[in-house]
């Protein structure tokens, strides 16, 4: 089916290919041999962990990302961090199948290379591969984050035993991905689509995309703190804490966030038509209620869509979803050694 591709790690790695989940089902793939590091890039921070063949977490930690220091800052971080975690956990770095890392934004999978200027400023064209590949010898592959954070909940979450499934990732931006017969969607030239840019609003607020009114302009934590800021409202957090009070200013920040939710929803549902809707990432762990429920009126409305074959679903890896399928990418690299 076309735009619809098994994961093709990038080729400098000297990876042939990775095992993509079986067609069956979501969530009945059986991961390679041995162990596996799985590193998750956000906008904020950085989650790695060491991750066994079985799928449990072995040890992990999170740093900052600090992506006003550059690129360049933050690869001997990343470096040290999976040094700790492998003597920590005991292994050696010839144990590994591989690591796996999840990138917020753009990412050039075959280069290995982040193509993110916006929510990672100072690190657009940065090799995060060849750093990790040659300090441990050991394979790398790249993907978006949403990517790695839908393998994770396919493979040992709320998207196990569905398909299709589409999820999306509430944090400083907004991510989604989708896997249709065991396979991540993927469009033209292999790329990731980005649920995040899909307009709600053609007056609402210019994106640094390049339009107007794109959902995660709306409704991604950057957002809510932007216009809590301008309305004197604190951040994000403040903001939704004010709406849960009844202040209308903050009630009506939120209420444009929840109708971008709804009508980006209902547009990605008509277009995919999921099994299951996942909603995960930061925001979710506090406010995950209020954000269902707009998506859930979405569904209920798509009047194109089976009738009651569609539910909503909150992650249920948490902020681990990233880190555990980045891990279960890796498990199931095949390599030429």
């Amino acid at each position: 089916m076309s735009g619809l591709v098994p994961l093709a790690p990038p080729r400098r790695n000297r990876v042939l290919r990775s095992g993509s989940l079986r067609r069956a089902r979501c969530g009945e793939a059986v991961s390679a041999r041995d162990k596996a590091v799985g590193i998750d890039i956000g906008g904020t921070k950085i989650a790695v962990a060491t991750v066994s063949a079985s799928g449990g977490i072995v040890r992990e930690a999170t740093i900052p990302t600090d992506a006003a220091r550059g690129f360049a800052a933050a690869v001997p971080r990343i470096v040290d961090t999976v040094k700790r975690l492998l003597d920590e956990s005991g292994w050696s770095a010839h144990e590994l199948q591989g690591i796996g890392i999840g990138c917020t934004g753009p990412v050039d999978r075959v280069r290995g290379t982040i193509l993110n200027p916006h929510t990672l400023p100072g690190w657009q064209g940065g090799d995060v591969v060849s750093p990790l590949r040659d300090a441990f010898g050991r394979p790398v592959l790249l993907e978006n984050d949403a990517d790695m954070a839908l393998r994770g909940e396919c493979h040992a979450g709320a998207g196990r035993g569905f398909d299709p499934v589409v999820m999306l990732t509430f944090g400083t931006g907004i991510g989604g991905a989708a896997l249709v017969h065991g396979q991540v969607l993927r469009g033209v030239a292999g790329e990731h689509p980005d649920m995040g840019h899909v307009s709600v609003d053609p007056r609402g607020p210019r994106c640094y995309c390049g339009t107007s009114g794109c959902f995660e302009s709306l409704a991604s934590g950057s957002a809510l703190a932007a216009a809590a800021a301008a309305h004197g409202l604190g951040d994000a957090r403040q903001l939704l804490a004010r709406a849960r009070e009844h202040e209308p200013a903050a009630e009506g920040i939120l209420r444009d966030a929840l109708s971008a939710v709804a009508s980006a929803t209902w547009t990605i549902v008509h277009a995919l038509l999921p099994e299951r809707l996942i909603l995960g990432g930061g925001m979710m762990d506090e406010h995950y209620e209020t954000f269902a429920a707009a998506a859930a009126s979405a569904v209920a409305r798509a009047a194109m869509a089976p009738p009651g074959r569609i539910t909503v679903a909150r992650a249920a890896l948490g902020n681990r979803a990233g880190v555990l399928g980045a891990a279960s990418a890796a498990l199931n690299l095949r390599t030429e050694e």
